[in-house]
């Protein structure tokens, strides 16, 4: 299903009430829940905010927003069109329930870091929050994902996991089964951020899809790009690894507005 198609479906109320008062179309892409990244299209040279929060707009008013995991559900969106006609619009996500996952076998210094690495991991997290605060004019997010490797789906976005009986932070992206050496494409267009090897998540890849967007992919065994490489959909960046925290070879995929986790998941076209 193409990607406005699937916006009609999900949004066809929202459509209706927006037509009712005006003759602008704001049409949204997406599954309004927790967790998920919506694709708009206002008129061009649109000014956009969620929450009373400017957001970006492409010069065709092409924008993003989307919510974490544990997000309220009642949200606003406002659109401001060049003729300064304002719609305000109220938004209402839906709750979900996430999975319980219990692993044992993972290395006590991975469940309870040693004291000596505490500043690495803080030195690792800083790198991160910088290069998720990239807020480029590219807009490759608005074509349909590649599924950036091949395998059994071992994990999902939103679950709780349990390390060796201790609860951990909730699990943030897609997991992908796949033995190591395994490749793994791009699952957009986009410009490699980060290139390193991170205390939690081994070897870690940080790409720029435009907007706010970004993919990460962790565990890897091989990186094949650098920052600054300019990456095309579909073409092989890295292998499938277990490097940082893992029970076993997988790739873990996750998705970024900004700050915001989101589900990869969501994004991906039905079968």
């Amino acid at each position: 299903m193409k990607v406005w198609q699937r916006a009609l479906l999900l949004s066809a109320s929202l459509l209706v009430s927006l037509n009712s008062t005006a003759n602008t179309d704001i049409i949204l892409d997406g599954e309004l829940t927790q967790g998920s990244l919506i694709r708009g299209q206002a008129p061009a040279g649109s000014q956009v905010f969620f929450n009373e929060q400017p957001i970006k707009v492409s010069a065709s008013g092409q924008f993003v927003f989307g919510i974490g995991r544990d997000a309220a559900l009642q949200h606003q969106l406002t659109v401001i069109t060049a003729d300064g006609s304002r719609q305000a619009l109220p938004l209402t996500f839906s709750r979900r329930e996430y999975d319980i996952q219990r692993i044992t076998g993972v290395a006590q210094k991975y469940v309870t870091p040693p004291a000596e690495v505490s500043e690495r991991i803080r030195n690792d997290n800083r790198k991160v929050a910088a290069v998720r605060k990239t807020l480029s004019d590219k807009t490759a997010i608005f074509a349909e994902p590649v599924l950036p490797a091949k395998g059994r789906i071992s994990g999902v976005y939103g679950s709780q996991r349990v390390f060796n009986g201790e609860p951990r932070n909730p699990h943030y992206g897609l997991d992908i089964a796949a033995p190591v050496g395994a490749p793994v494409l791009a699952p957009w267009d986009g410009e490699v951020l980060l290139a390193e090897d991170l205390y939690y998540s081994g070897l870690t890849l940080i790409i720029d899809h435009g907007m706010g967007v970004t993919s990460t992919l962790m565990h890897l065994h091989a990186i094949n790009v650098k920052p600054g490489q300019q990456v095309k959909q579909g073409e092989t960046i890295a292998e499938v690894g277990a490097t940082g925290r893992v029970t076993g070879p997988h790739l873990d995929w996750r998705i970024n507005w900004l700050q915001e986790r989101l589900d990869p998941q969501l994004l991906l076209a039905e079968e």
